[in-house]
């Protein structure tokens, strides 16, 4: 039962963490563009992440069930997983740089389910096809392929909206673009964070579920008194009351902002004006949106971030801080591996303890 609890405790944590480390993603252009001063964004940010949070369930269904096989994940794989994304969200959060908090967990979740399996690769989903939706789960349809396309989207989709604006608006005055882009940015950003929420948040709850449904097959609720009988799950599911509680740790650490990642993003990427900030999260967010539809766990991360590299090269390519992107580049090429690494490392060591 400690075990349980212990799970419980991380995964609300990583939610926590994963609250202010991706902050940026819902607040970063409203605050650069001086639409709201940072705590007026956080305050909005947090409060739509919560709503979005609360809204479906087929991200969480992904996480906890369609990438690897559960009849090697237990209890203390679950912890592993937990653990290596968030020392890579930490570790990424104080170099300020943006990486992705749902590539962090899927990582995680591979590298120490591969090591409950002694190294049989099997136990990853690599593509299966759902005959109950008609769609292609596992690793590769659901994480590789739209991390190789989503911030390709994002870009594309960001440069062709700004190019629109800029056409459409041509005639208008300065002044009067950026009077009412301020006011519309407000919606936009309230886009984006309802956006994020509805797939970041719904990553820990496919997490804490999969652990509940983990430890009542395995036996471990077997004597668990009437008050706790909550916490059982004979069918994979995810309950309301984890849908709440992964709602409102999010937004608590949305509050708690992420201002490292906040300048990197609203400030060295590209220099940004009220319209640059709506075409960018607009973008975004329909880019995720999607996603989430089709119960893809995206980087919200990598879609904002390259949004607003697409809107910024509107202006001209060298308005984009290239070298910064480069670096941003390279902690998402390294996020999976390296989370994967630690999640079996973690793993490893956890077992050899118990």
């Amino acid at each position: 039962m400690g075990l349980v609890l212990a799970v419980i405790l991380f995964a609300l944590v990583f939610e926590y963490v994963n609250g202010f480390h991706d902050t940026a993603n819902s607040i970063a252009t409203v605050v650069s563009t001086k639409v709201l001063t940072p705590r007026q964004a956080i305050v909005w940010a947090a409060f739509f992440n919560l709503v979005g949070a609360l809204t479906g369930t087929a991200v969480a269904t992904t996480i906890g069930k369609g990438l690897v096989d559960t009849n090697f994940v237990d209890l203390t794989t679950i912890l592993s997983a937990i653990l290596g994304a968030i020392l890579w969200n930490l570790l990424t959060w104080w170099l300020g740089l943006p990486s992705s908090s749902s590539h962090a967990l899927v990582g995680g979740l591979c590298g120490a389910t591969l090591a409950s399996a002694h190294g049989a690769w099997s136990v990853i989903k690599w593509s299966t096809h759902n005959f109950t939706t008609g769609q292609l789960d596992g690793l590769w349809p659901k994480v590789i392929l739209p991390m190789l396309l989503s911030p390709v989207l994002g870009m594309l989709i960001g440069f062709v909206v700004m190019g629109i604006l800029l056409v459409a608006l041509r005639s208008w005055l300065p002044y009067r673009v950026n009077q009412v882009f301020g006011k519309a940015q407000l919606f936009s950003a309230a886009f984006m964070g309802f956006s994020h929420g509805t797939n970041d948040a719904q990553k820990t709850m496919g997490v804490l579920s999969l652990a509940l449904f983990t430890a009542t097959t395995s036996g471990i609720f077997g004597g668990l008194p009437d008050w706790l009988s909550f916490l059982k799950m004979t069918v994979f599911h995810v309950p309301l009351w984890v849908k709440v509680t992964c709602a409102l740790t999010m937004a608590a650490g949305t509050a708690a902002g992420g201002w490292r990642i906040i300048r990197t993003l609203g400030h060295k990427v590209v220099r940004l004006q009220p319209i640059h900030g709506f075409a960018a999260e607009t973008s975004a967010a329909a880019v995720i949106q999607i996603a989430t539809h089709w119960g893809i766990p995206v980087s919200t991360t990598h879609i904002i971030s390259t949004s607003i590299m697409g809107v910024g090269a509107t202006k001209r390519l060298s308005a984009v801080k290239w070298g910064l992107v480069e670096r941003m580049l390279w902690a998402w090429v390294l996020t999976l591996p390296v989370t994967a690494c630690l999640g079996f490392l973690f793993e490893f060591f956890l077992r050899r303890l118990a």
